[in-house]
């Protein structure tokens, strides 16, 4: 059985304050099921935004994952607002968590998949 977004989002905050990090839901979505995009900013400057993994990235053995890939990165947030506000427009009920991971690589607060 797969855990509420609701829930999942609230499991990632702690994780990234147990870090020793910050984090901040920007957009609250749909509580049972809306996708999650994470918009990630480094200490330096950098930014990354990783939002859901295509369906062909599951495990049919273990479905009720979630994963993601990154959609896009650099220095310039301007270009990842711009993604972020189609995404919005695309589907409403998406979450927007904005992450300052600290320490611990977003990697390993994500399962990010790279294929």
């Amino acid at each position: 059985m797969r855990v509420t977004t609701d829930l999942w989002v609230s499991a990632l905050l702690r994780r990234v304050f147990a870090a020793g990090g910050f984090a901040a839901v920007v957009k609250r979505g749909a509580a049972e099921a809306g996708a999650v995009f994470v918009f990630a900013r480094s200490r330096l400057g950098e930014v990354a935004l990783f939002g859901p993994a295509p369906q062909t990235s599951y495990d049919s053995a273990k479905p009720d994952d979630r994963f993601f890939t990154l959609l896009g990165s650099g220095d310039d947030a301007a270009m990842l607002d711009a993604r972020l506000e189609r995404e919005k427009k695309f589907d409403p009920d998406i979450w927007v968590v904005e992450i300052e991971a600290g320490a611990v690589p977003v990697e390993e607060l994500l399962s990010v998949k790279t294929d």
